[in-house]
């Protein structure tokens, strides 16, 4: 309905991947989806995901990686910690501890690629639900 509009989100995502390892891409857009709600962004990032090479495990588990231990590395528990407290900045923002753990595994250029990546996913979602896009029948 809004061509310039999509075409803005669209060059929003190619900018925020910029750079950005695609499988912590993923991981971060399924994190956000999964919190939102977003069925046809999960259905879709999933896919991206095993095209990108994401281990099955990560994915079965992403929802509960905090407590998944050494299967997440450092760089990926920080991306998702960050991509959580800014999915659900209502619920207290970013915690200077959260904030903190991104800053020490991420270059700033990084870190502003993983918050770009959250908030980018997170628009997305807003939209997809908001609308009611839904996952395309296989």
């Amino acid at each position: 309905a809004s061509p310039e509009l999509y075409d803005a989100m669209m060059t929003l995502s190619a900018a925020a991947a910029k750079d950005l390892d695609p499988e912590l891409g993923e991981l971060i857009k399924i994190r956000a989806s999964q919190l939102n709600h977003c069925a046809f962004c999960l259905d879709m990032h999933t896919r991206d995901a095993r095209k990108h090479g994401v281990a099955e495990q990560k994915l079965d588990v992403l929802a509960a990686w905090a407590e998944a231990g050494e299967l997440f590395s450092e760089r990926e528990r920080a991306a998702l910690a960050i991509t959580e407290a800014i999915t659900e900045l209502g619920h207290g923002g970013v915690s200077d501890d959260v904030y903190a753990q991104a800053a020490a595994v991420f270059s700033d250029r990084e870190l502003g690629q993983v918050i770009s990546m959250a908030v980018t996913i997170n628009a997305w979602n807003r939209i997809n639900a908001a609308v009611r896009t839904p996952p395309p029948r296989r």
